[in-house]
């Protein structure tokens, strides 16, 4: 232990230290008058004041919140309880004991978000350049910690330029730390990142393993090694936000869920996001009442789907007219946009909407499809969300570089994710189910609960003009162009339609669509006391 003038020397050395730091005045040894809340009051506003005012304005400047704004602005008015606002690093090489700022270049604490306790940690890129140290790692797991064991949503606000180079390996270690924590939490609790500035090299994995990354055009940017390292290696010339800006993440990628405006819009995002999904997988996600009926019945889903196979819709059309206020969050939007996924309410009650897409691409699965929807599926089962299949596929993407690449094992995903999952499954086929494709999409025989299907449903091995082109392929050859289309239109009539599939118990009821939204909403009802559960073990070995 320190006696007593020890600790007051040592108290007095850092808050000097500090004040040099931050370019302050000189500080006087304290005062034996000043007041042990003066001191706690002074500690605490040179704390919240970063790496100091300049580097504050800068940071808005950029067109960036500050980390404390940041969360501030997230969390409910009020609700902000911080930890380790006091903390300092601990590393004397290469100058650094001559540079210390309480709180160490991160900000971390709990709040509340509709009045739902979750756990945040916030990058100041004004300290360091928001860099790792090992003290700085220390903070994040701390409140990583608290999240798992009160099972409470962690979101991470990231803005850092990397590891503390000047720390070495403990700023790698703490990285590690923090991964390990992140795979640990992985379908506990929501992990939510914001990527608000630069993340670079190492720490681009923790955002890759939690559940959703959401960041901001212009000024943010993720990738494992920069424009100059590339230019050196490859020759390659790039800019920041071409090898890693918010839009190549959302549109090529896939790294990236969402693309926002701005911090503030990236936040907002962020809090609707967690409206959907429950604080931990021991609870349900929050109920929201609507004025919307239940018996909604709409004449426009009746017309919604063409008469023609072959003509393209939007799918959006028939998702936002059955589900509560017209209202559908859409998830990776510019990413494989031939399929569709999102959440949404149906009578209050969160689901997980999965959809293909025949205005793009006919609504083909391939590659991107596949693994988009696979990820998606499996975070709805890991957190008590249902899942709503619209289907309209005409199979899975021919080509040989989707083979070369791996469609096979990629399109496997998706099977194995709709049926590995335990948590109520519904599907509407609104036209084409062809194929494989057909089983992969939440089909009765993978553990769907309910399969409805429209009318204009063509549930098949392929199209009609494919299965003639392959049954009658010498016939055809004999024949004039007539004869084909007659065995086309043959083909269509007896095979191109819900029948077959209903009489054998594969689709349980076929609808009429202006009914789907009170189908949807009694078969959710009828669900929601549903327990399915799959055979011991440690876990599964989907084909990654």
């Amino acid at each position: 232990m320190f006696p007593p003038m020890t600790l007051m020397r040592l108290d007095t050395n850092i808050l000097q230290t500090w004040a040099k730091s931050l370019n302050l005045c000189d500080m006087q040894p304290e005062s034996k008058a000043k007041s042990k809340i003066e001191i706690l009051k002074e500690r605490s506003k040179i704390a919240e004041e970063g790496g100091g005012l300049k580097r504050l304005e800068k940071q808005r400047a950029s067109g960036k919140m500050t980390a404390r704004e940041r969360v501030e602005f997230f969390l409910d008015d009020g609700s902000f309880e911080e930890f380790d606002k006091f903390v300092v690093h601990r590393s004397t090489d290469f100058g650094l004991d001559e540079q210390k700022y309480p709180g160490d270049g991160v900000i971390t604490g709990h709040g509340l978000v509709d009045g739902r306790e979750v756990f945040i940690f916030a990058q100041d890129f004004t300290v360091f350049g928001g860099s790792l140290s090992e003290t700085h790692a220390q903070k994040i797991c701390k409140v990583m910690d608290l999240a798992m064991k009160t099972g409470a949503p962690m979101i991470g606000l990231n803005d850092s330029g990397g590891a503390r180079i000047q720390e070495g390996v403990v700023s790698l270690a703490g990285y590690a730390d923090i991964f390990l924590r992140n795979v640990l939490s992985s379908g506990v609790i929501p992990q939510i990142s914001c990527i608000l500035g630069p993340c670079a090299g190492g720490a681009v994995y923790s955002p890759a393993i939690t559940d959703f990354n959401v960041m901001v055009k212009d000024t943010s940017y993720m990738f494992i090694t920069g424009p100059d390292v590339i230019k050196t290696v490859t020759h390659e010339d790039v800019t920041k936000d071409e090898l890693g800006g918010a839009m190549t993440h959302n549109a090529k990628s896939g790294v990236a869920h969402f693309a926002a405006d701005s911090d503030e819009h990236a936040l907002r995002l962020t809090r609707e996001l967690l409206s959907f999904v429950p604080s931990n997988n021991m609870e349900n996600p929050p109920f929201v009442a609507t004025d919307d009926p239940s018996d909604r019945a709409d004449e426009k889903l009746n017309t919604i789907v063409p008469e023609s196979s072959t003509q393209p819709y939007d799918i959006r059309d028939i998702i936002h007219n059955v589900v509560d206020e017209t209202y559908f969050f859409e998830v990776q939007e510019h990413y494989a946009p031939n399929i569709v996924v999102g959440f949404a309410r149906l009578g209050g009650y969160s689901v997980g909407i999965v959809a293909n897409q025949p205005a793009y691409l006919a609504g083909v699965l391939d590659i991107d499809a596949s693994v988009k929807a696979a990820r998606f599926v499996r975070f709805c089962d890991c957190f008590n969300i249902p899942l709503i299949t619209f289907e309209d596929v005409p199979g899975f993407l021919p080509g040989v570089n989707q083979e070369h690449l791996g469609i096979i094992r990629h399109g496997a995903k998706l099977l194995f994710a709709f049926a590995e999952a335990t948590v109520p499954k519904i599907t509407i086929i609104t036209r084409k189910a062809y194929g494989g494709a057909y089983c992969v999409m939440a089909s009765k025989h993978i553990r769907t609960d309910i399969n409805f299907a429209y009318p204009t449903a063509e549930i098949a091995v392929m199209g009609a003009e494919g299965a003639v082109g392959v049954l009658l392929k010498r016939e055809i050859a004999e024949n004039d162009e007539a004869y084909r289309k007659a065995k086309v239109t043959e083909f269509e009539e007896k095979f191109a339609n819900p029948y077959i599939a209903a009489e054998r118990g594969y689709i349980d009821e076929v609808i009429e669509p202006k009914f789907t939204r009170p189908k949807l909403i009694r078969a959710l009802s009828l669900l929601q006391n549903k327990r399915d559960s799959n055979p011991p073990k440690k876990h599964g070995n989907i084909p990654l």
